[in-house]
Parts: structure tokens; sequence; C-alpha cells
């Protein structure tokens, strides 16, 4: 039996419904201003999104599947940790990279060209991963994850609430405008409830294992934000672009695995810590490294 065991993950179908209706509120927040020239510029100019997605959804989950195998991090927290790099980035960079002056478009269209492919590469790279990494293998079997559920769910999340956002703002362009920041705001501080109800409910086994989360978590953290910046210098994009890509990289949709983990995954406590303490975790650094690129002198707009 896992020491994590006895931490109350499980929730009512309700609680589910909540989390699931937060998580499609904060996709649709996004996408209220997205449009087709967010889509067409990706075509054109597809260096900066190309590197973020290159770190998001192949170079984070690999290194974080042979990073827990090597250092042998205990399964439970191994599968959270591959299940957080396997998501797309948070909905929140965006507001973090236009607070660090860096370029929005970029930062944009990472989003919604991620939260899209992340209906074929979430599900892919966990399954992948969670087996390859031989200690996170035995929870995948012994669950039986369905891929096909997997893929509805974040359709479900994800994928249709960004439809909806960009169909909403195409016809009502002053609304979108007005309800952006609200609705963001609101659903960033009603996801947070979430979350610490959740942990209040565990909190003599939040404060037992947080020092080894927090360190996983900060390290895990510091190692998405370092990949996104250096996939950016790699393809040579200036520094407004470098920034969106770090930020978009390393805010993760944690909102997304917290949702997988209490449908899929019940009773796997480790995991819910994991994703729990990145939910705090991603917007502190994103918001700490934002704000010292705020005050920097050079002022770099995309």
């Amino acid at each position: 039996m896992s020491e994590y065991s006895n931490i109350e993950v499980a929730f009512s179908p309700q609680s589910l419904l909540v989390l699931n209706a937060i998580l499609a509120g904060m996709i649709f927040g996004v996408s209220l201003k997205l449009t087709r020239a967010d889509f067409v510029r990706v075509i054109r100019q597809p260096r900066a999104p190309l590197a973020g997605l290159l770190a998001q959804f192949v170079l984070l989950p690999a290194g974080t599947c042979v990073a827990t195998a090597l250092f042998n991090v205990p399964a439970e927290l191994a599968l959270g940790m591959i299940l957080v790099a396997s998501c797309p980035g948070g909905s929140f960079s965006n507001v973090m990279t236009w607070l660090s002056k860096a370029s929005v478009p970029v930062s944009v269209s990472m989003t919604a060209i991620s939260s899209l492919g992340a209906i074929v590469m979430t599900p892919f790279n966990f399954a992948l991963y969670g087996h390859l990494n031989p200690h996170t293998r035995p929870l995948l079997r012994d669950i039986a994850l369905d891929p096909l559920n997997l893929i509805a769910l974040v359709a479900l999340v994800l994928v249709l609430p960004l439809i909806l956002g960009m169909a909403v703002g195409s016809r009502h362009p002053r609304l979108a405008e007005r309800a952006d920041k609200p609705m963001r705001l609101f659903t960033l501080l009603v996801f947070l409830l979430f979350v610490v109800v959740a942990f209040a409910n565990n909190l003599d086994n939040v404060v037992r294992f947080a020092g080894q989360i927090l360190v996983l978590v900060a390290v895990h953290n510091i190692f998405a934000l370092s990949l996104g910046y250096g996939a950016a210098r790699l393809l040579r994009l200036p520094q407004d672009e470098r920034r969106a890509v770090t930020l978009e990289v390393g805010i993760q949709n944690t909102a997304l695995g917290l949702s997988i983990i209490f449908t899929f995954f019940p009773d796997a406590g480790g995991m819910m810590l994991i994703a729990g303490f990145w939910s705090f975790w991603h917007l502190l650094a994103g918001m700490t490294l934002a704000l010292i690129w705020s005050r920097s002198k050079e002022r770099t707009y995309g």
C-alpha cells in the first residue's frame, strides 16, 4: 500500500463537475479574444510556436520520465509529475506574458494551439511515458486507463470551450473585451479555492509531505521554464518571444491534471499532492519571473 493512500482524493460527482466547469471556464475566457488571425500568424511565423510546442510536448514529458526514473522518485509522485508535464500550457501564462513585456500574440496563439494539440498529445504522452518509467508502469497497468475516455475528457474541457469562446468573441467583441480579465480572475480564484479545500481536507498529510513535494515541484518547474527558454534561444527568437515561450512552457494547465486525477486516479494521493502544489507554485514562480522582466530597462513588446 502506498504511503499516500490515506490522502482523500476521491470527490463527489458534483465536485468533479465543478472542477471541469472551472477548467472549461478558463479556456473559454482565453478564447474570447482569439481570432483566425492568431492561427494564421502561427502558419506565417511558426518559429516561436514550434519552439514552445517542442519543449511542451516533447522535451518536458520525456525529460520528466527520464529524471523520475533515474532518481527513483516514488511511483505516485513520478506519475503525477509525468501527468503535469503532459498537460498543455496554462491559460494564465497570457496574463503573465503581458506583465513581463513579452509577446502576447505568441503566448495566446501558443495557448490555443497547445490546447488543441492536447486532445492527442496529453493522453499519448501520459500513457507512453507512464509506461516507459519502470516505477510508474505498474500503476497504469493496475488502473487499465482507457485512452478514449481520457481523450473525451480533454476534448470536453479544452477543445469545446475554446471553440465556443472564439464563436462568442467573434459575434460579441465588446462583451469579450469587457469579460476577458474579470473572467480570468474569477476562474483563477475559484480554482485556487477548490485546491485549498482539497488541501484543507488533508492538512496533516500536506504538512507531512510538504518538504518532499515542494522540492520536486520547484525543480520540475525550473526545468520546464529552462526548457522553454532554451528552445526559444536555440531558434534565435527575439527577447519578447523568448519570454512568451518560457512562460507558456513553465505555466502548466494543472486544472486539467487535477481533473484527470480525480476522474481516473481517485486513490492516487501522491499525484494529487504533485498537481496541487504545482497549482500554487507555478503561479508564484511565473509571477515572480514576470515582475522581474517587467522591471527590465529593455521594453520588448511583440
